[in-house]
């Protein structure tokens, strides 16, 4: 349900706007990558009726791209190797999504050559602000709330922040509706796009649903499927937490007319009004 709250809410501003709806399938963490699961999010987004303009792009086919723009980070200074691990900045300060802060014990030369390198991106403490469609003005120093950010790890996969970056400008995005648990990230990647010289999308960050412990819901939370036989419920759910308020008969139609419904009275603003939210085939 979580990650359906988010792709519905971002159809339906991509399809009022009259722009396209690309879909993107973040694998680059490849040892997560559990096999199969790429082509159950297509079949469930499918059997919602939420279909996607263009081919899909996959993130572990790309890795030349995030190659190509990491050299050009290195070549100008603007990264560095680092060989810190986990267990030695467990007792940082914290950021605010809960990783460590980054002390820059690196940043004048690797301290163990024993080990794999990370690589990180070297930032400073000006504020990077935006304004955000629904959350509004944000504002972060990223050297004293964040650190020095790894944007390949010692493995050599490449982090999050550097692959969405690269793909966003590759791909054309102009606007990026997401949920708001990404709302901390968006400073470091404007941060990157401009450092690479890259165009910076508008952001729009959408409530998230949690359970009763305020945990995300998703698959690492032990949330229930979604019924691929008989989505509607599921999305009249979506469109009551995001504030749209569906007439309750809605809920029992397939989803070409919940789509037509909620195309027809979308409302960004009104996400902002989150309702308390249901599972509809939760046990």
């Amino acid at each position: 349900m979580g990650s359906l709250i988010a792709a519905l809410g971002s159809f339906l501003e991509a399809r009022r706007r009259g722009g396209e709806w690309l879909l993107r399938i973040e694998d680059v963490d490849t040892p997560r990558a559990v096999p199969g699961a790429a082509d159950a999010i297509l079949r469930t987004l499918e059997q919602c009726g939420l279909h996607w303009d263009g081919p899909v792009c996959y993130q572990s086919q790309r890795t030349e791209l995030y190659q190509a723009a990491l050299e050009r980070l290195l070549r100008a200074g603007l990264a560095y190797p680092c060989a810190c691990t986990r267990r030695e900045l467990a007792g940082n300060p914290r950021a605010r999504d809960g990783s460590p802060i980054y002390p820059g014990t690196c940043r004048c030369g690797v301290r163990r050559l024993d080990r794999p390198c990370a690589i990180r991106l070297r930032v400073h403490d000006a504020p990077i602000t935006f304004r955000d469609a629904l959350q509004g003005d944000y504002r972060q120093r990223l050297e004293s709330e964040v650190g020095d950010f790894i944007i390949r790890r010692a493995d050599g996969l490449f982090a999050y922040q550097l692959a969405v970056v690269v793909d966003d400008a590759d791909q054309g995005i102009s606007q990026v509706v997401r949920g708001s648990d990404l709302l901390d990230s968006t400073p470091r990647q404007i941060y990157l796009q401009r450092l690479l010289n890259l165009p910076t999308p508008d952001y729009a960050h959408l409530p998230v649903a949690v359970d009763s412990r305020g945990d995300k819901l998703s698959k690492q939370t032990g949330a229930p499927p979604l019924d691929e036989r008989n989505p509607g419920p599921a999305l009249w759910e979506a469109l009551r937490f995001l504030g749209q308020q569906p007439p309750s008969d809605l809920a029992r139609e397939p989803p070409p007319v919940i789509l037509d419904w909620a195309l027809a009275h979308w409302r960004r603003a009104d996400a902002l009004t989150c309702a308390a939210l249901h599972i509809p085939n939760a046990p």
